[in-house]
């Protein structure tokens, strides 16, 4: 049984579940502009469009979404902006890589950003509790995150002697990640490699070079690029024989050995509550920056059977789902 899952804002204060609907519907019909780094379908999408459900807003009915691609060619950002502020949008919902457009969006309109980077590293906000501009929204980044990955790699495969840590070097937040990741993993008497891509093009390449390495694992960092390519990721690492630690169950349902980390559809649904406020005429500024606190770890158990691993029962008791 999963444990209840809720979000708190950073000062500790209970906030409802994105499940419970809440407040009136607008009166008018909102013109709300979605940017996505990704391509169409994009499950964050429809993460946030239940979000608005369960706060009584219907789409068509009180709130119109535009959305735009930029099928990761990050370079179009800025024009595919362009267009939703010419279609008139109020504000600009952003999501995963998008959300580096999010300065230059805040200019013209309100932005409410979802992603897995640091909001404060990006540019976007000037603290978390103190947003202090035009934007706001939810973070996924979590230090101490990236060190419990780590930890649980160890756990699952304690043989391990050199980590390849696989990033998009893009990522905002990715070098307190990375150093952090290579902190822990040194006191676990553990050497890590790091394996940089930042396109789809490099993908390839550096899954050719882990290959040529001599490492005997593989953490990825979650982003919009890893995610894309989960299952040839997770699919290299097992014709590899690499134990493999992602940070979103996405990965492991694509064949990945263990993910832990933050619901993300919840996380992304969540984004709805700040576009809710800011409809009804709250500042981004005063809305602090959120991070989720319910985490899941979910384990592929038919993946540790491939790579011939007995996870350890007190591992998999402590899961919150065990992939058969």
């Amino acid at each position: 049984m999963r444990r209840r899952e809720f979000i708190v804002g950073l000062g500790g204060t209970a906030i409802w579940p994105v499940t419970m609907a809440h407040g009136q519907q607008a009166a008018r019909t909102a013109r709300i502009g979605y940017l996505s780094a990704a391509s169409e379908p994009d499950p964050n999408i429809e993460s946030f469009r239940q979000g608005m459900s369960a706060l009584g807003y219907v789409q068509g009915r009180n709130f119109v979404l535009e959305v735009r691609y930029a099928h990761r060619d990050y370079a179009r950002l800025p024009s595919l902006v362009q267009e939703l502020l010419a279609a008139k949008v109020e504000l600009i919902v952003t999501g995963g890589a998008s959300s580096r457009a999010a300065p230059f969006a805040a200019q013209s309109v309100p932005v409410v950003f979802g992603f897995s980077g640091d909001p404060v590293d990006a540019g976007i906000v000037a603290s978390f509790a103190r947003p202090g501009g035009n934007a706001t929204g939810v973070s996924f980044l979590a230090l101490d995150l990236a060190a419990k990955r780590a930890e649980l790699i160890k756990e699952t495969a304690p043989q391990i002697k050199r980590i390849a840590v696989l990033s998009n070097p893009e990522h905002p937040g990715e070098v307190s990640e990375l150093r952090v990741t290579r902190e822990t993993v040194r006191k676990l008497g553990i050497d890590t490699q790091y394996f940089p891509a930042d396109s789809d093009a490099a993908i390839p390449a550096t899954l050719a070079a882990i290959a040529e390495s001599q490492c005997d694992a593989l953490l990825t960092f979650p982003d919009a690029l890893t995610l894309f390519h989960r299952q040839k990721i997770a699919a290299f690492a097992l014709s590899r024989g690499l134990p493999s630690v992602f940070g979103w169950k996405t990965f492991t349902d694509a064949g990945g050995l263990i993910s832990y980390g933050p619901i993300v559809r919840h996380s992304q649904a969540r984004l709805a509550y700040f576009v809710d406020k800011i409809l009804k005429g709250a500042k981004p500024a005063d809305l602090p920056v959120e991070q989720p606190t319910t985490l899941e770890l979910v384990i592929n158990l038919k993946t540790a059977r491939a790579l011939g691993l007995a996870v350890p029962p007190t591992l998999l008791a402590r899961a919150d789902e065990v992939i058969e």
